[in-house]
């Protein structure tokens, strides 16, 4: 039996009713999926630190994941993990028909464009069958961390000319949002507006990234791990210098740490 094939039958004996695992046999759809997210983020935390064995490892638990959809799925008759297989190999053929078909694309740019042309006529098709109204926001999935939903919705949204020429009104776009910011602070308390206004301020970062040909969520990550690395420095110092909790203290040793890493 291919390693595969033992995959498929142990997703069979734990979903199986009477013999099965009761964790397994109880999840759902949606039960299921912040575990398929979590393991997705674990396969990218992999490739961040270069470890291959734990790559190995992540990406089997993210195959795992897809065979247990595929596995309920085929339970209430809807399709299996076969008909999973088969639908991207066609998508795949589909989308690149400069390598499986007689078309030339000369450049990555190129093949860029087509893809994206060949997404575009793939949503149509789905929204002609719903009979819902096409947009060209159609597909960017609800479930992806909202800056890089920002991000995508942006650039889908810039496809039809509906964007800034260049970043310096951006720039400008950002002050205003964080001016209306400060503005909600000085009003009453209403979590709901300062909320509203703490989400345009984000959705405009996100933007001006774009604009600069920023990740916005790589940048974040960058910035997030630059954050974890420097407070365990001073973590350790204040520990030596028994500096507990005074600000003034901790700040100073955030400046000494920021000047260790800049080789003052």
């Amino acid at each position: 039996m291919s390693p595969l094939g033992r995959l498929l039958e142990i997703m069979a004996r734990l979903r199986d009713p009477e013999h099965g695992c009761p964790w397994d046999r109880e999840q759902n759809f949606s039960t299921i999926a912040p575990y398929t997210i979590e393991e997705a983020y674990e396969v990218a935390d992999a490739i961040a630190h270069d470890d291959m064995a734990a790559l190995k490892d992540e990406l089997g638990d993210l195959l795992f994941q897809v065979v247990f959809h595929a596995r309920m799925a085929e339970e209430q008759g809807l399709f299996a993990f076969e008909d999973v297989a088969a639908a991207i190999a066609d998508k795949m053929e589909r989308r690149h028909p400069h390598v499986f078909d007689d078309v030339e694309i000369d450049s990555v740019a190129a093949q860029a464009n087509a893809w994206e042309a060949h997404k575009a006529a793939e949503r149509r098709g789905r929204a002609q069958e719903t009979g819902a109204a096409e947009s060209v926001l159609d597909g960017v999935a609800l479930a992806l961390p909202a800056l890089l939903r920002a991000d995508k919705l942006q650039k889908r949204a810039a496809r039809i000319g509906f964007d800034w020429p260049d970043a310096r009104p951006v720039f400008d776009k950002l002050k205003e949002e964080i001016a209306e910011l400060e503005t909600e602070l000085e009003k009453p308390a209403r979590r709901q507006a300062l909320e509203d206004e703490m989400g345009d301020v984000l959705f405009a970062a996100a933007n001006l990234a774009r604009k600069l040909d920023i990740d916005p969520e790589a940048a974040l990550r960058r910035a997030t791990a630059k954050f974890e690395r420097r407070f365990r420095r001073v973590e350790a110092l204040a520990a030596e210098r028994a500096v507990g909790t005074d600000l003034e203290a901790l700040e100073a040793l955030w400046q000494q740490v920021k000047r260790e890493e800049h080789g003052e």
